[in-house]
């Protein structure tokens, strides 16, 4: 063997790239106020999405006054995932916004770290149950305000009195289709919840 060649199962050949920590994460709220648009925004691979055509059976149960060009819905979850850096990989989780589905909540949330619950202020009673569910399992969570035609309807501080949540939820604006928009909301729940799990 040559001084140049290197030793099997020396230092280097020992050296493994570890793969990316993953990490679970919820994109909660209301019907059509995002939750499929921002997960299709961050997403590294081809979101798996569960939509199903919005029927006229439906249309009478859900709300379309504000959203009359959404033609399909939820009806399981989303999923898809972003490599955050090179040692830490999200996998979101998106709930369905309709009562009628909220049995599943359970199952989606399971071993998440964090919920981002995603608000359409034109409708904030939509958001209440999302809001109500991570408080009561307490998950930490961030409120996003969706700026709806790059505007929302009322000021933060509005916005956090109507939902009641308490002063240490994040409230931040962002808009679901633009990828670092939701990356920074992301952001904000993950550091919430390294914080939590160092406290």
């Amino acid at each position: 063997m040559t001084p140049t060649e290197p030793v099997a199962g020396g230092a280097a050949a020992q050296t493994a790239v570890r793969p990316p920590l993953p990490v679970k994460m919820v994109i909660a709220g209301g019907f059509g106020v995002g939750k499929t648009t921002a997960v299709g925004s961050i997403s590294e691979i081809e979101p798996l999405t569960t939509e199903a055509a919005i029927t006229e059976v439906a249309a009478g149960v859900d709300d379309l006054s504000h959203t009359p060009r959404k033609t399909t819905t939820t009806v399981a979850m989303d999923f898809g995932c972003i490599t955050i850096d090179p040692t830490l990989k999200l996998y979101l989780f998106g709930t369905p916004g309709q009562d009628r589905f909220g049995f599943m909540w359970d199952d989606i949330v399971e071993g998440a770290v964090g919920g981002l619950v995603i608000v359409d202020t034109r409708r904030l009673d939509d958001c209440y149950a999302a809001v109500d569910y991570f408080e009561h399992k307490r998950i930490p969570f961030a409120v996003a305000v969706n700026a709806f035609d790059g505007k929302v309807e009322h000021e933060l501080d509005e916005v956090r009195w109507a939902l009641d949540v308490a002063e240490h939820v994040p409230l931040v604006v962002f808009d679901a289709r633009e990828r670092g928009s939701v990356r920074d909301a992301l952001l904000v729940v993950l550091e919430l919840a390294l914080a939590r799990s160092e406290g």
